[in-house]
Order: C-alpha cells, then structure tokens, then sequence
C-alpha cells in the first residue's frame, strides 16, 4: 500500500466483507451504504486493487479483497489496560507486523466477539468466559499506589497502614458492582487487622467514575489510589509511582478471548502469540 488506509475505510470495508452487503454494513455501522461504498473505493484508490466484485450480485471480494480481509485485526480491551498497558506497546506490534492493520476499541462494555464486534477480547474477570476459545494472559494484585513526589511533599516516611491516612485517598467506580473489588474501603478493612488504629471508614478524598482518571490523578501527585500493578506496570518499573505500602489485594485475570472458528485465524494467533512476548 501507498498509504496508511484510514481505520474509517478498514471497518467499512471489513463490515461489507462480513456480511457480503454494504447494506448490512451500513446498518451495523450506522451510515448510509453510499457511505460504506465510498470507504470502500478510497480504499481500493489506496491499495491501487478492487476488493468487491460489486456485479454480479451478491458481493463477492476479489482475490486482493480476500487477502485484505485476512490482515485486518479488531482488539477490544477494557479502557484502562487500554490505554495503560496495550497502547505504550504497539510499536513493538508494529516493527512484528508492519504490514498488518490494527484496530483497538477500549471499551469496558463487553462487545459481542459473536456477531463480530471485533477479533480479540481482552476480558478482565475472575473466572475463563465461557462459550470461547480463551487464554489467561495474566493476573493482577492492587496496592496503595502513588507519586514519589506525593510521599516526599511532607518529608515523612510510611511505617504503618494508618499513616496513608495522611494523604488523600482516591477512588474509582467499578462497574461490575462486584462487592469483593479491590477498593479501599477492603483495604482499610484488611488493613485494620495488622494496624488496629487505623480508620477503616475514612470518606474518599476524591472520586471518579473512570479508572483512567483516578490514575491521571495519582500521576499527577494529587492522592493515593488502590491501582492494578498491571495496569500501571510500566510506571512502576520506571518509577513514576511507588506502591505506599506492601498490602495488597487479590485483582482478577486478563483473558484473551476469540471466536473458534475466526476468518482472520492467522493474524489473531499472531498477536496473541506477540502479547505472551511481551507480558
């Protein structure tokens, strides 16, 4: 290819390749066919190739539509691990596999991998999902988590639980609504058993609905979070934060998760191949 196609044309094109129709396309994408066929074309324009056989009826791709529509890989991943852990990665994705499109959807809403929402989920839970080809990527632990310029504004070490207390504490929802997520009010809870002064019903001194925000929040030396050592593992290995102290509480399981009977078999297998390089 001349150019780097636009991800707009690479949906278009593989939503009227998996349905056979840029009227089916159209209505999972919500745009008008017209639209579908005009992605389409910039894309042929791009790759200087026709992928439909548009005559005649029904759709069928050409053989350079065929192989196009092998190459490109739908990723979907909670927006945390998104955005923290898979986003500073690509490009060794990218050196791997120059010639493969990528698409990552950061999402925590669980998208339908059946009517092909996208190739590869990365599905943050407790137990495998089930009805899937799967694979545990990895498991997390959640600690007190912060800046070391936070712990050095006020000169003073951390030598017990109750000394968090000093600080701001920053919270996040968690959308499962599942009672044993790791949140503070189980930390101080599991806390008060080694420190029995601690304050185990301390109110939060911020709170935000995104995950995302609570850590932009700890980066940026505002508080203390109970944060995933996954999610923010590059952080911590270059120590831009530092865990407060060494309680933890047990995480979940990523899980890589995929349709058996995949038509991009080939590149899902390699990235799912490049992901246990890099864990």
């Amino acid at each position: 290819m001349r150019n780097s196609p636009p991800l707009r044309a690479l949906h278009a094109f593989e939503a009227a390749a998996r349905h056979g129709s840029f009227k089916a396309a159209a209505a999972e994408l919500g745009v008008t066919p017209t639209a579908i066929s005009h992605q389409v074309r910039l894309l042929e324009q791009i790759c200087g190739r026709k992928l439909f056989q548009r005559r005649p009826r029904p759709l069928t791709l050409t053989s350079a539509g065929a192989r196009l529509f092998e190459a490109p890989l739908r990723v979907t991943s909670p927006n945390a691990f998104a955005s923290r852990w898979l986003v500073p990665r690509l490009p060794k994705w990218r050196e791997a596999n120059p010639a493969v499109p990528l698409e990552i959807i950061g999402t925590d809403a669980v998208l339908d991998l059946r009517a092909g929402a996208a190739d590869v989920a990365i599905r943050y839970t407790r137990r495998p999902p089930v009805g899937f080809s799967g694979q545990e990527l990895c498991r997390d632990s959640f600690f007190p988590i912060c800046s070391p310029r936070l712990l050095a504004s006020d000169g003073r070490t951390i030598e017990r639980a109750a000394d968090l207390l000093r600080y701001p504490l920053i919270h996040f929802d968690w959308m499962n609504r599942d009672p044993d997520a790791p949140t503070w009010r189980r930390w101080l809870a599991t806390a008060r058993s080694i420190d029995p002064e601690l304050i185990p019903d301390k109110a939060w001194d911020l709170s935000f609905r995104e995950e995302l925000h609570a850590i932009d929040a700890v980066v940026a030396g505002q508080g203390i979070a109970i944060l995933s050592d996954v999610v923010v593992g590059r952080e911590l290995e270059n120590g831009s934060l530092v865990k407060a102290h060494p309680l933890s509480l047990p995480g979940y399981s990523f899980y890589a998760v995929w349709m058996q009977h995949n038509p991009r078999s080939a590149v899902t297998e390699s990235f799912l191949a490049w992901m246990r390089t890099v864990l």
